[in-house]
């Protein structure tokens, strides 16, 4: 670790944290080493655990899309090095799955703490924690859920493809996209912040330049 583990967590918008870890595919220095490309990093309670087994397997069957998206994922648990390549091999030998993407052992807990995946009440486990981490090392989203729910992995695979879209279009997605029930798999505009801009925008309306149902509400063909 580079930085002192009392520091408040992240929050979105914040540089991801600078730490250096070991690995299941040896030391790494993040964010630095995926500089230029994305990466999620998720925490499990423990290693051999059944819904932590679940998810690892969801997510390595996922990762040729991940990888599509130019976004690598990362694993972490307060274990040891020793303990995550034995239950990778244990997934390998009952579930026929190889788990490929690296796991940190974060033996003694302290990337856990500075991200803020711990409860100070609960022990050493670690809380069901997914951070979204973009090309220049900025926190996009932070999801957190409790030890007793496992993951959809396809929302975390959505979530990660609406915030290259909405980056790559400068506008933002409806609930449930691409599939939304109002307007499908179009994007919506930030609603005007000016009076000329949304007098701007009706006029372009009308005109047949854009498609809104009003100055606040219109929606982008992507």
């Amino acid at each position: 670790m580079t930085e002192q583990s009392t520091q408040s967590p992240p929050f979105i918008g914040d540089r991801f944290p600078s730490i250096s870890v070991q690995t299941t595919n040896g030391p790494l220095s993040l964010p630095d080493a995926y500089q230029g490309r994305w990466f999620i990093l998720f925490s499990h309670p423990g290693d051999f655990t059944p819904v932590c087994t679940t998810e690892f397997v969801a997510f390595e069957r996922l990762k040729p899309e991940f990888q599509q998206c130019s976004t690598e994922l990362i694993g972490l648990s307060v274990e040891q090095v020793s303990s995550h390549i034995k239950w990778i091999e244990w997934i390998n030998q009952h579930l026929g799955v190889q788990i490929t993407f690296p796991i940190i052992a974060d033996g003694l807990g302290a990337a856990a703490k500075r991200l803020g995946m711990i409860h100070p009440n609960h022990g050493t486990r670690t809380v069901r924690s997914v951070f979204f981490v973009d090309p220049e090392g900025t926190i996009r989203i932070i999801l957190t859920y409790p030890e007793s729910v496992g993951r959809n992995t396809y929302e975390i695979l959505r979530a990660l493809q609406a915030l290259q879209t909405t980056d790559a279009h400068k506008a933002v997605t409806p609930a449930n996209w691409p599939n939304n029930d109002m307007i499908g798999s179009k994007l919506l505009l930030p609603a005007a912040r000016t009076v000329q801009a949304a007098q701007e925008r009706m006029e372009k309306t009308n005109a047949g330049q854009m498609d809104c149902l009003d100055w606040w509400f219109c929606t982008k063909q992507v």
